[in-house]
């Protein structure tokens, strides 16, 4: 159950979409959890772990400590939700972490990585134990802010071609592709490519391809359950050539089929719980 949420405000709303609390008993112990293309930080208040389980269910399950960096992912993963009844987080935009990093967000495609290793290990102590200081949900997020403002040390901008090529692709209609974007931005292809992986975490025209992914999850969201799904017409207008392009792609991204999904979709789009 999410208690409580904060937008922060400027300059850290351009890079920041939500502060967020959960606190919830589970019934189930893992979720997938699907890709959005932008990043997370997630701290467990609960215990100082957090486990991740091995996507291909092979069992070489991976725990880090209980503040972590998720990083911008184009592929589902596995989390272990049965320790995490008190959770806190950042959920960064499209390109937002970049600031708070240090180095390029590519390095991060695909991967969870402790605070620790990015901030140090005496700084993302001393964040995880002032929240547990913190009394109030308000307080906590204000302990959030600060840290975040901290660590960004005057670095909050956006080169503004990769600010107008996010607006571009974050279109849900009438989205353009990756090589009209680059033409009107008047940059080559590779260097935009550069500029974009280097904030942004993934390559333009796989940012593309993940938020019409998303695009596919919100239609699902607003239709009725189970078969009463029009998958053909949810595939094309979502920009997909036909259904076989679409199944190939939400699979690819989600490692379910798309009926499997709705079957199981809750609240939340991109938390999937598994059975166990």
């Amino acid at each position: 159950m999410l208690i409580a949420s904060r937008v922060p405000k400027p300059p850290l709303s351009q890079f920041v979409e939500l502060l967020w609390l959960y606190h919830e008993t589970r019934s189930h112990t893992k979720e997938r959890l699907l890709p959005q293309g932008s990043a997370e930080l997630v701290i467990n208040l609960d215990e100082n772990r957090i486990r991740l389980c091995d996507r291909n269910g092979t069992g070489r399950d991976q725990t880090l400590t209980g503040s972590i960096v998720c990083g911008p992912h184009s592929q589902f993963f596995v989390i272990d939700s049965s320790r995490q009844h008190s959770v806190i987080g950042v959920h960064f935009r499209p390109g937002g972490l970049s600031p708070f990093l240090g180095f390029p967000a590519a390095e991060l495609h695909n991967v969870h990585v402790s605070l620790e290793e990015i901030w140090g290990a005496a700084a993302a102590r001393r964040l995880r134990q002032q929240l547990l200081e913190a009394p109030t949900e308000c307080a906590k997020f204000d302990v959030l802010e600060r840290a975040l403002l901290a660590r960004a040390a005057g670095r909050l901008a956006r080169h503004p071609a990769v600010a107008f090529a996010l607006r571009q692709l974050d279109r849900a209609e009438a989205k353009p592709t990756v090589a009209a974007v680059t033409e009107k931005i008047g940059l080559s292809e590779r260097r935009l490519s550069q500029l974009f992986g280097d904030a942004v975490g993934l390559t333009p025209k796989l940012y593309s391809r993940v938020q019409r992914f998303q695009h596919v999850l919100r239609q699902v969201g607003y239709g009725p359950a189970g078969a009463g799904l029009d998958w053909t017409e949810i595939a094309l207008s979502c920009g997909y050539y036909d259904q076989a392009h679409f199944n190939h792609d939400f699979r690819g991204f989600s490692g379910i089929h798309p009926t499997i999904y709705a079957a199981y979709r809750t609240g939340h789009a991109n938390h999937v719980p598994l059975p166990e």
